[in-house]
């Protein structure tokens, strides 16, 4: 039978969708005003509102989610469309999971009778995301909705409905790749982005294609698989930044106070792994009960550290003075630790531990492959490590300056420890990155347990650090490499952070041009279409490329060029700081301009290049030469002011 109709339904289903179902539920910021809504985005209830042509209906057997689907059987001239007026004003980014044996179909997005975007879609017979991206709406706008057939079937299920992002930075470049490759990710990013108010499913899984019922969506987007309804700690820590960078603030705040709210004395301060994206129902494929959920002793250190970074990148005070915020950065660096810290002496410092049984009784790495009968990580250590820094920047934030020290001095401890002690004396395969509960070293290859220490720079600069980041490289480009894009995502941030330009931009690259290919979890559609790809790409570019970092509230900015050989120039526009934007260009790694688009704010930018260069210049005024070392590498740098509105040039020369 073919995939394209199996069944022709006219009962109204009883399973829930797994996309959104959008209801005319209120929006976040005015919950008295309908938001615009599609009735029936999984086709459950036999494709309520919609019209069909002649060979078109609604079937099942080859849903993405749920158990209907819209099929268009093969041939030109078949189509189904759908038309909803818009109750208010606004963007919108439009999704659709599509599947098509054959090339020649089409997604149509029109408003009030005129098209506003068509994709022509390729063949691809396992289920792919498409996104028609920035419809402007007025109230009373017919936005129509319309697929068109092909030279075989084609199959929709699970529309979705996001707010069009809130940020738009630019990128231009002498590479035409990199430009392309932030358009894309930007475009792809925001498509996950939920719309606040949609009443959709929750605890839906692989196995539970339905879900457990209904509730209404908070601010969020997906990070994990698109076949759960949830977003996961691990996901959404790699993904925070590049949320930021297209403006959605938001939503990181509030699923990082989720988490918060979720690390309870009942759960030994661990918060959950996952959840609905009502952001307060845990899911239920990784929660059973408090003592027994998925939980991993990276995550818990990577939401402080996200925290610090949201706080350094928008200045938010809700960062240190929210009390279920600062009451969780507290417990998870005092009786978490002390409650998971027991296999292994440390001696006079503590390192928090997993048990060795398992996901769902506290892993000590984010490698579930290796994680069983670990006590202790590098990704683990590493991560307590920048927590320690994050709480040292939350708590100057707060004014506590004495907190501050505490933390920067456990943080300083804890690195000396980790290279004096910890990872003992080889380097390379024979360094230790982990710890067994019997409290044998681990050395070899641990993927995320190797990746995340010179990632989290608590590896001392220098020999072991080079040689380390050396043996990372051949074993992921070996056999031994992960299969799972997720953990490639890493790469490029590991590779930047230790000024391996080159490298880091070869990463990214790789990771761009996977995209299409199958993602290992068959049920997840291509790698591109797993939410982390396109997030970290716009971070990697903006933070990675750019080297660009933010303290918003004290009203300065870093930057550093890390452009790879060959890439002439770059620049980011629009860039999000605070309650500002700034636009950053390089030119190699000799000269850079900003632009503070502030109307009343000045900034101080700290304009950094590698090296030790014998002159240096701000908008071609020599300056007095000085330099710093930060993290093993001697910088050049100025300190211009640049006032509301006007732009700064600072340039080496040797």
């Amino acid at each position: 039978m073919k995939p394209s109709r199996l069944m022709l339904l006219t009962a109204v289903a009883v399973i829930v969708p797994m996309a959104p179902a959008l209801s005319a539920g209120a929006a976040a910021d005015d919950a008295t005003r309908p938001q615009l809504a599609i009735e029936d985005p999984g086709f459950e209830n036999g494709g309520t509102g919609w019209t069909f042509g002649p060979g078109t209906g609604v079937g099942t057997g080859n849903s993405h989610g749920g158990a209907r689907f819209l099929y268009l059987d093969a041939g030109a001239g078949k189509s189904a469309e759908l038309t909803v007026v818009a109750p208010r004003k606004g963007s919108y980014d439009l999704s659709a999971w599509i599947g098509s044996a054959g090339t020649g179909g089409t997604y149509t997005v029109r408003r009030n009778g005129e098209t506003v975007e068509t994709i022509t879609l390729p063949e691809r017979r396992s289920y792919a995301r498409y996104t028609v991206s920035g419809v402007e709406l007025k109230g009373g706008n017919r936005l129509e909705i319309a697929f068109g057939s092909g030279s075989a079937w084609v199959n929709v299920d699970d529309l979705m409905i996001s707010p069009a992002a809130p940020a738009d930075p630019k990128v231009t470049s002498s590479d035409p790749e990199v430009v392309e490759m932030f358009a894309w990710a930007k475009k792809k990013a925001n498509s996950w982005v939920q719309l606040p108010g949609t009443v959709g499913p929750i605890n839906v899984d692989e196995y539970q294609t339905g879900g457990t019922g209904t509730a209404q969506y908070g601010p969020s987007y997906w990070a994990g698989y698109a076949n759960r309804s949830a977003y996961y700690s691990r996901d959404m820590t790699h993904q925070l930044v590049g949320a930021h960078i297209l403006g959605l603030d938001t939503e990181n705040r509030t699923m990082l106070r989720s988490y918060a709210s979720s690390a309870t004395a009942e759960h030994k301060y661990f918060p959950v792994w996952a959840l609905n994206f009502d952001a307060k129902t845990y899911l239920s494929i990784d929660y059973k009960s408090p003592d027994n959920f998925v939980r991993e002793v990276p995550a818990v250190f990577e939401l402080i550290e996200k925290a610090g970074q949201a706080y350094l990148w928008t200045g938010d005070r809700r960062y240190v003075d929210d009390p279920v915020l600062w009451d969780f950065y507290r417990h998870a660096t005092e009786e978490f630790i002390d409650l998971h810290n027991s296999a292994k002496p440390n001696g006079d410092v503590e390192v928090a531990e997993g048990t060795g049984n398992g996901i769902f009784a506290g892993a000590a790495s984010y490698n579930e492959q290796d994680g069983d009968g670990l006590a202790e990580a590098g990704d683990g250590i590493a991560a307590q490590y920048q927590a320690y820094l994050a709480l040292a920047t939350l708590a100057r934030g707060k004014g506590d300056t004495a907190l501050a020290r505490t933390y920067d001095k456990r943080a300083a401890d804890l690195k000396a420890y980790y290279n004096d002690e910890w990872s003992g004396t080889g380097s390379g395969a024979d360094m230790v990155r982990a710890y067994s509960t019997s409290n044998t070293p681990v050395t070899g290859w641990g993927k995320e347990n190797s990746v995340f220490v010179p990632m989290k720079q608590i590896l001392d600069p220098g020999p072991r650090n080079d040689a380390y980041l050396d043996y990372i490289q051949e074993q992921e480009l070996g056999p031994e490499g992960s299969p799972n894009i997720e953990s490639t995502t890493y790469l490029p941030d590991m590779f930047f952070k230790n000024n391996r330009n080159d490298t880091a931009w070869t990463w990214m690259k790789k990771i761009y041009e996977q995209r299409e290919l199958q993602h290992i979890n068959s049920s997840q559609g291509p790698n591109g279409d797993y939410p982390e790809v396109s997030f970290t790409l716009v971070s990697q570019t903006v933070e990675g490329l750019m080297g660009i970092a933010p303290d918003a509230a004290n009203h300065r900015v870093t930057t550093q060029s890390r452009l790879p050989a060959g890439m002439k120039w770059l620049q980011t526009a629009d860039v999000p700081i605070g309650k500002n934007t700034i636009t950053v260009r390089h030119d190699g790694a000799t000269k850079s301009t900003l632009t503070n688009n502030a109307r009343k704010d000045a900034y101080s930018w700290e304009a950094r290049f590698p090296g030790v260069h014998k002159k240096i210049t701000v908008d071609g005024v020599p300056q007095h030469v000085r330099t710093k070392t930060v993290g093993g590498v001697t910088y050049t740098y100025a300190t211009p002011t640049v006032r509301a509105g006007k732009t700064a040039v600072v340039q080496v020369t040797d």
